[in-house]
């Protein structure tokens, strides 16, 4: 089921496995469907996320919209670059990362779609 290491959810995030790091980003149709990103934030190294929950926002000049988890696990790191020039995102959401935490829970990744499921569910 893995499919490079990259998996989705619902919300349009998608997570990166590497070992047992996690990095998380927003797919192609959430950043489509937001339009031009003005302003993102993260949360500090050092928080614990749950999968399901919020974990941040992202603004366009169309609308805010809060960041949904995939998986849970401790922050160990934020994309600065991405806090310093927030349309990196528009210019590609695949390779564009938010946090990197290492993931507390191998169940949640099997919740999650791989590519082919999430585009046939029309996204």
């Amino acid at each position: 089921m893995e499919h490079d290491g990259v998996y989705f959810s619902k919300d349009h995030a998608w997570v990166r496995i590497e070992g047992d790091k996690a990095y998380i980003g927003i797919t192609g149709y959430a950043e489509h469907s937001l339009g031009t990103i003005v302003f993102v934030e993260l949360p500090s190294p050092g928080t614990e996320l749950f999968a399901g929950r919020s974990f941040g926002i992202v603004e366009s000049f169309k609308a805010a919209s809060e960041l949904s988890c995939p998986v849970g696990g401790k922050v160990t790191n934020i994309n600065q670059a991405v806090i310093a020039d927030p349309s990196l995102i528009n210019q590609n959401p695949r390779d564009t990362w938010l946090v990197c935490m290492h993931y507390s829970d191998q169940r949640e990744i099997a919740l999650l779609m791989d590519e082919e499921e999430y585009q046939k569910s029309g996204k």
